[in-house]
């Protein structure tokens, strides 16, 4: 080819004439010594490529993506996340009374208010404080960060056998074995469903769960104003000291089952490229935090008159015509509370591949608008045979417990750690604001960790086993990725070397397009050579195909697939005379 090379995108649109990517030879340059390539073929810098405009335009549809939304569809939002979002922290009442008052008898109210006050300040200080007004705005794109995967098989797991083991007080012949064959069978019926999508999910699971809080609501104000209102004393967080002072270190041990009403707090930040912030904000501060604190009141009122209900507080404390439609909502509640932490472990799982710390998995879009709204088959079904696992080993709530407490409190230290760093990286917060951050929230959650740590022989060992798995997976993957990347930028080929060569090697030029596959945006790969050495013959065109990720959801089969946006390096005819280069996605 005698021609002057020219630079084009795929697409067919021209480069910019100010800034070539490259600049190119014809046969008459060929001769005229390689000082001359070698200029002719330096890289000019490119002031703004394709790249960079899809990028800043996708960033900013995710930027203004909340100021687009319309009230009603804020409200809807808002209404999904019932379902999504906050099943698992709604179900936290059918448990957290059981297995505090398991470390602490109850002997006298002080026992039941400073337990109350514990539960409504770490409700108050974490979830709402913490995870709401802070924690919420260090996002990226509308993705938050966690460390929620061993959460992703925990809470399944303790959520529904909560749930079912009502059934024992009410059911003479249901003991244990029969609680684990049907957590089983609402487990695998759970995770069967994940497929459909994120947002048909929480349609299907919003009324639910929104009946869900109704009924807590509902049912701690009949217990309140029939027992003992005055539990609202313990809104004075004095008792606090006052049941410390009393139990000492009992309560010390307590407090690994107070931190249990917090569960799936995290879910609100990981889930956050499900839905926008301001639906997240909305559902806690109007639905679900009025909700969960009338619950643990009325539970605590029940408390003070029947203290020998302590094993069994939340089904008791039940009035008994309404027993049954109750157990049926609280078994639903508790399959939507493992949704929560499933979409969560999908997010993590997504944003720990584009970092390239996981291995590449299929994930498929299940949503046009929201790029968060993920399903991610393999990881699916690795969480339903570890819940299956847990529960078929461990066989009561209090060890699920024990492990749930130290998965919690790890996942809100390092959520503490991050926002910290955001706080002074990114914000530009003032020093003394930003260390006031992990001060107040720091030394609480310190507290809870001291007190978690001490069940690792009943139980906690789990997450740190399943926090070690996934760690060494992730180190080793991102390990040799890096490995392998540096390989391929130490031995790329120059075009200089490949002119020089190219008219002595005799490699036979045959009719076609040519694609390989490398990690390197510009430069020939070393693998090319071995190809050049080995075959005797090439294609006329050879493509070198370098695959980055934009996020673009586009519909395949009734789902929505990632798009690839495919960049890719096009040396026409590289021996022996004439490099045409183009550039393209």
């Amino acid at each position: 080819m005698g021609s002057v090379g020219e630079s084009r995108w795929v697409d067919g649109s021209e480069v910019d004439s100010e800034s070539p990517p490259w600049s190119l030879l014809d046969e008459n340059d060929s001769r005229q010594g390689f000082g001359s390539m070698r200029r002719r073929l330096v890289k000019k810098p490119n002031k703004v490529n394709s790249f960079d405009v899809e990028a800043m335009e996708i960033a900013g549809a995710h930027h203004h993506h909340s100021k687009d939304l319309s009230v009603w569809k804020t409200l809807a939002m808002a209404f999904q996340t019932l379902g999504v979002v906050y099943g698992d922290l709604g179900t936290s009442p059918l448990y957290v009374f059981t297995d505090v008052f398991s470390k602490v008898p109850i002997k006298s109210e002080v026992d039941i208010l400073g337990a109350l006050s514990l539960v409504i300040y770490t409700i108050s200080l974490i979830p709402l404080a913490k995870y709401v007004f802070v924690v919420l705005k260090a996002n990226d794109n509308g993705e938050g960060t966690s460390m929620v995967i061993g959460d992703g098989i925990l809470t399944p797991a303790m959520s529904v056998m909560s749930a079912v083991s009502g059934l024992q007080g009410e059911i003479s012949w249901f003991g244990t074995n029969a609680v684990v064959v049907v957590s089983i069978i609402i487990l695998v019926g759970l995770f069967s469903i994940q497929q459909f999508g994120t947002g048909k999910v929480g349609f299907l699971f919003a009324p639910v769960l929104g009946l869900w809080f109704f009924s807590l609501g509902s049912i701690g104000i009949y217990n309140l104003v029939k027992h003992d209102i005055s539990v609202i004393r313990a809104l004075n967080p004095a008792y606090i000291y006052f049941f410390f002072k009393k139990n000492s270190g009992a309560a010390w041990s307590a407090l690994g089952g107070c931190v249990l009403c917090i569960t799936g707090a995290e879910a609100m930040f990981a889930d956050l490229g499900h839905f926008c912030v301001e639906s997240i904000q909305i559902a806690f501060t109007c639905v679900v935090f009025p909700c969960l604190l009338l619950a643990y009141m009325g539970q605590a009122s029940y408390l003070m008159k029947y203290p020998d209900s302590a094993s069994r507080i939340f089904y008791d404390s039940i009035p008994e015509s309404l027993f049954w439609p109750v157990f049926v909502i609280a078994t639903l509640a508790a399959m939507i509370a493992s949704q929560a932490m499933i979409s969560a472990t999908f997010s993590c799982v997504k944003q720990a591949m584009s970092l390239g710390c996981f291995p590449r998995l299929k994930i498929v879009h299940t949503s046009r608008k929201l790029m968060g709204q993920i399903y991610i088959p393999v990881i699916n079904y690795f969480l339903m045979i570890m819940c299956i696992v847990v529960v078929s080993i461990f066989r009561r709530t209090t060890d699920i417990a024990n492990a749930y407490g130290i998965a919690e409190v790890g996942v809100m230290i390092v959520s503490t750690t991050l926002v910290t760093l955001v706080m002074l990286l990114i914000w530009k917060t003032n020093l003394f604001l930003a260390l006031c951050f992990p001060l107040v929230f720091g030394s609480v959650e310190l507290v809870y960790l001291s007190a978690v740590l001490s069940k690792i022989k009943e139980g906690g060992w789990l997450p740190l086993v399943f926090a070690t798995f996934f760690l060494c997976v992730m180190y080793t993957w991102n390990y040799g990725s890096v490995l392998k990347y540096q390989s391929e930028v130490r031995e790329k080929i120059s075009m200089d070397f490949m002119l020089e060569l190219g008219s002595t090697l005799g490699t036979v030029r045959v009719p076609g397009i040519g694609l390989l596959y490398n990690e390197l945006v510009q430069g020939i790969p070393s693998i090319f050579g071995q190809f050049l050495l080995s075959l005797p013959a090439i294609h006329s065109t050879i493509v070198f195909v370098c695959i980055k990720y934009v996020p673009v959801p586009l519909k395949r089969k009734g789902f929505f697939s990632v798009e690839f946006v495919r960049r890719t390096t096009i040396y026409s005819n590289v021996l022996p005379d004439t490099v045409t280069k183009m550039s393209g996605r």
